[in-house]
């Protein structure tokens, strides 16, 4: 059978399985092509590259194993959201990538007789429970950084299942990563949806992922409502979302609106990968349904690592186009200092965090609402308090 035909092979065998079923959609996105230039798998994030004598290999379950694997760069966008990471020392962002999804694809079957992996050097159980950033602290520490590696004769690294085509990634223009982002959310709820209806297994990636917009617009409308007051006046600028729900074009008060908006996402060891897709896509949802002047984009541990500024005309792109930074210890004091030393006057912020972290005892003089990820049931001493478990 050519290596075309096992690789569709693959992929129905994973749309019909209960366990796999969900993954139907990621799978699909982009395109998928045989290469013979190709020394195992490639991937820039969207599309996806076999290389035909590795194939060929390879046994079924191994073939359903890479497919997987692939899909599950996708399912993440790690290209785009470990960026930073990739631009500092690539193979080993490339090995830390692959140890986190590895144990998560054998995890779906242990016994594997429906899935395994190619052999490949990034699977330990060490790394169990860990992100891609925290792999990557390890690795960097056993390791040690590029250049010690090069004056080492570069021996040693654990090697990879794939190619990470990190640089076609983010060499796409901003309309391609928009549609990319839209097109993985899209499979992302499609996918649970089919593996729902028909009694499959919806791993807690999907979940993680799905939740991101669970009651979250509704909540943050009446907190933007109640804490950022507008002039009263009415501008056809921007339609009323509220009648036009119904059909009607009208005028929207410019108390709908909001100004400035400061979102602090926590980036520290203790964020993991999903947590931080899912507060990107919390962002994306601000942006949609408060439309604000300005957003000032910070990320943070002990202190703000980044700080990025969209306005209305590039809020579209902000998933594609962010680069998240930090990684260390937590302290949102950092947020409220970095707010004040860079005279940001937020009309609101938002603080996205798992709530691991000392809080400041000091009320800011703007309102504050915390995103609480990951079960949590910390609370904040002063602010208004959104939890996604």
């Amino acid at each position: 059978m050519k290596a075309e035909d096992r690789i569709l092979k693959a992929h129905i065998a994973l749309m019909q399985d209960i366990r796999t079923l969900a993954y139907s959609g990621i799978i699909m996105v982009g395109k998928t092509a045989i290469r013979d230039d190709i020394d195992t798998a490639a991937t820039n994030g969207r599309d996806v590259f076999y290389g035909r004598a590795f194939i060929d290999s390879l046994t079924d379950q191994e073939i359903r194993g890479l497919v997987l694997h692939e899909a599950k760069h996708k399912l993440y966008q790690h290209f785009f959201i470990w960026q930073k990471l990739f631009e500092e020392d690539h193979e080993l962002t490339n090995a830390a990538c692959d140890f986190v999804i590895n144990l998560e694809i054998l995890d779906i079957d242990r016994g594997g007789s429906f899935i395994s992996l190619p052999a490949c050097g990034c699977i330990d159980e060490q790394y169990r429970g860990m992100n891609t950033a925290e792999v990557y602290a390890k690795l960097k520490k056993q390791y040690g950084d590029k250049q010690s590696r090069a004056s080492k004769g570069g021996k040693g690294l654990p090697e990879g299942l794939d190619e990470h085509q990190w640089q076609d990634a983010v060499s796409l223009s901003p309309e391609e990563r928009e549609q990319l982002s839209r097109e993985i959310d899209s499979a992302v709820r499609t996918g649970a949806l089919l593996a729902g209806k028909q009694g499959g297994d919806v791993d807690r990636s999907f979940e993680a992922l799905m939740e991101s917009k669970v009651d979250w617009r509704e909540q943050l409308r009446e907190f933007v409502s109640s804490t950022c007051a507008g002039k009263g006046d009415s501008t056809w600028a921007k339609p009323s979302r509220r009648w036009l729900s119904q059909d009607i074009y009208m005028p929207s008060q410019i108390s709908e609106t909001v100004g400035s908006m400061c979102v602090a996402i926590d980036t520290s060891g203790s964020i993991d990968d999903e947590a931080i897709t899912k507060a990107l896509s919390e962002v994306v949802a601000i942006c949609d349904n408060t439309t604000p002047e300005k957003v000032d984009l910070l990320y943070w541990d002990t202190d703000v690592a980044s700080h990025e500024q969209y306005r209305e005309d590039n809020y579209a792109g902000l998933v594609a186009s962010t680069k998240p930074a930090g990684g260390g210890g937590t302290d949102v004091a950092c947020v409220m200092r970095y707010i004040d030393d860079n005279k940001l006057k937020p009309e609101c912020t938002i603080i996205i965090t798992d709530g691991y972290t000392d809080f400041p005892r000091d009320h800011p003089t703007y309102p504050v609402i915390w995103v609480i990820v990951g079960g949590n049931d910390v609370v904040p001493p002063f602010g208004s308090v959104i939890r996604l478990d």
